[in-house]
């Protein structure tokens, strides 16, 4: 008994000593999420001020650069300038120089900033997740311990796969961060910055050529559609607004529309049941965008000429087909490298989207013999 009570004691014991290391662990997880967070909210900033130094550098130097030819002219021809017109194109020159240059060195030292901050703040984010991993080990540790283990066991599983799903959320969420800020980056901004500079030779060009000027802004005006357009586009990918509007059926059709501009392949959408009924917004968004993935999947990498998008809509479920008659692939090679060098085929988070959705999924294909995908989604639960 005594032998009992010893080991029950050592045992409380070594929980409590554990516990207080989680909290420990806890309180660092707590300064390192406060600490990234700092960084973050700072290398914004200084992100946002190189973005203006820089804006403001591209406009001194052009002025810079009209100020030099403007005194090159007055020294060419300094009889027709007085002294005081001379001094003064010169101490212009001189004046937007010196800017230029302090503009060009505070923009040197804000990207020193800028790197030293990134470091930081990746010292930071890892530091924090491998306290969110060990808090997460010494609390299974302690559950493990004091608690049932079969019990455990299921709750581990139910926590690696809540934690990979969350990773895989993550990933995605970040990967379609980047090609947004990529997309604006490469069309509606570099547009914008070329309305501005085009905007400021109309100013300049007001009084001296108004037919040149009302050519530039017939041009503007080009440009700003064009971007218009390009903005309207990014809205689309990242949520079709014609989806909550008109639904399912309306938003495939348009979305293949636009997907037939930028391939060969045919496309066919096939709609069967009712076409106006409409579904759950999450379970509308969902079939979107498994439907998406699975276009861009026939896109990049079918080599397809044909490619068939069945939707069928009935009272207790929704059954989604698309097939192609592609190039094709080994379907227990692409599924089990999942996650490494296939993930480009975008299946498994398709699989994903479907379990999460209590459906099933079956992917049919062979090299040479085409790709047929099978989905059937519940509508009530």
């Amino acid at each position: 008994m005594q032998d009992i009570k010893r080991l029950d004691h050592t045992i409380k014991h070594m929980l409590l000593t554990i516990e207080r290391g989680r909290n420990q662990i806890i309180n660092i997880a707590r300064d390192s999420r406060r600490q990234r967070d700092e960084l973050m909210a700072r290398l914004v900033e200084v992100k946002g001020e190189i973005v203006s130094i820089i804006t403001e550098s591209d406009r001194l130097e052009r002025d810079f650069k009209l100020a030099r030819h403007y005194l090159i002219e007055v020294n060419r021809n300094f009889q027709l300038y007085s002294e005081r017109e001379i001094q003064v194109a010169y101490e212009e020159a001189q004046h937007l120089q010196l800017q230029l240059t302090a503009m060009r060195e505070r923009e040197e030292q804000l990207r020193k900033q800028r790197a030293h901050l990134e470091n930081m703040l990746r010292h930071a984010t890892e530091t924090l997740s491998r306290a969110e991993k060990l808090e997460n080990q010494v609390g299974l540790a302690i559950q493990l311990l004091s608690g049932d283990l079969h019990s455990m066991t299921v709750k581990l599983d139910e926590l690696q796969t809540r934690q990979q799903l969350s990773l895989r959320i993550i990933m995605a969420q970040e990967e379609e961060r980047q090609r947004v800020a990529r997309e604006i980056h490469d069309g509606p901004a570099q547009s914008m910055a070329n309305v501005v500079l085009r905007a400021e030779i109309c100013e300049k060009l007001m009084d001296l050529e108004p037919e040149k000027v009302r050519q530039e802004l017939h041009d503007l005006k080009t440009m700003v559609r064009e971007s218009l357009q390009e903005v309207r586009k990014i809205i689309f990918n990242l949520r079709p607004m014609v989806l909550d509007d008109l639904g399912i059926v309306p938003t495939l059709k348009r979305y293949l529309v636009e997907l037939q501009k930028r391939t060969d392949i045919v496309m066919e959408l096939v709609v069967l049941g009712d076409e106006e009924q409409r579904l759950p917004s999450a379970l509308e968004v969902a079939i979107f965008r498994i439907v998406q993935e699975a276009l861009n999947n026939t896109v990049k990498h079918s080599a397809a000429g044909r490619c068939v998008i069945k939707l069928e809509i009935l009272a207790g479920r929704v059954n989604i087909v698309v097939s192609d008659d592609g190039c094709g692939f080994d379907t227990q090679q692409v599924l089990e490298a999942a996650g490494g060098e296939y993930d480009s085929f975008g299946l498994l988070g398709m699989r994903e989207r479907v379990q999460l959705l209590a459906g099933k999924i079956d992917i049919r294909s062979a090299p040479g013999k085409g790709t047929e995908i099978s989905i059937t989604i519940p509508t009530k639960r």
